[in-house]
């Protein structure tokens, strides 16, 4: 069940999905979703110096990407082709029977900016800014501006609470993330290496 704009106020006022900071309704709740807001903080692959990633190697990962702290006013300009990593200002923490799905939304798409690669479903018990994985599909560039609503989160209520929330999962990768984070896949591969 996809809940509706009343249950997410009701889940707001009651603690049960917390946004920090708190959300302006009037501008960011839609009928089934929130908007949220994109943050300062973007990180792009410096695809100049290196030639390719290899996952095994945590070093590629973190060495290939660039972080750029984007001031209120200006603009990050995301050129045709472009891929960056990006955060919410706002940060979401959900329940144990609840998930989180981020969507792109209508308006952003139109320019040809997709706020996610495949990464959408945020599991019960998430906590954290969101990090979205924003592409430049058409053939213009296109400015994003801090603050713009970027994207929005619908919430779908589970059968039951899940046994183990994903901030209480031993081996999570982003729980608690203020920031947008490169891909921890290197910690995966390296935790199987060591079987």
């Amino acid at each position: 069940m996809i809940l509706a704009d009343r249950e997410i106020m009701q889940a707001l006022e009651d603690g049960r999905i917390k946004i920090s900071p708190a959300p302006n309704l009037a501008e960011q709740l839609g009928s089934c979703s929130i908007d949220f807001r994109l943050g300062h903080t973007f990180m792009v692959f410096e695809h100049s110096h290196f030639s390719y990633i290899d996952p095994l190697h945590p070093q590629s990962i973190g060495e290939a990407m660039r972080t750029i702290e984007v001031k209120d006013g200006e603009a990050f300009i995301m050129q045709a082709g472009d891929f960056a990593l990006a955060s919410t200002i706002e940060s979401l923490e959900l329940p144990d029977d609840l998930l989180g799905r981020l969507e792109g939304r209508s308006s952003i798409a139109r320019l040809g900016i997709t706020v996610h690669s495949t990464a959408a479903v945020f599991e019960p018990g998430w906590i954290g800014t969101a990090t979205m994985e924003l592409s430049n599909l058409g053939r213009m560039a296109v400015a994003l501006y801090p603050g713009m609503r970027i994207c929005s989160f619908t919430f779908e209520q589970l059968t039951s609470s899940v046994l183990t929330p994903y901030r209480k999962k031993v081996n999570n990768k982003y729980a608690g993330q203020v920031n947008p984070r490169a891909s921890g896949l290197s910690e995966e591969m390296s935790e199987r290496k060591g079987e």
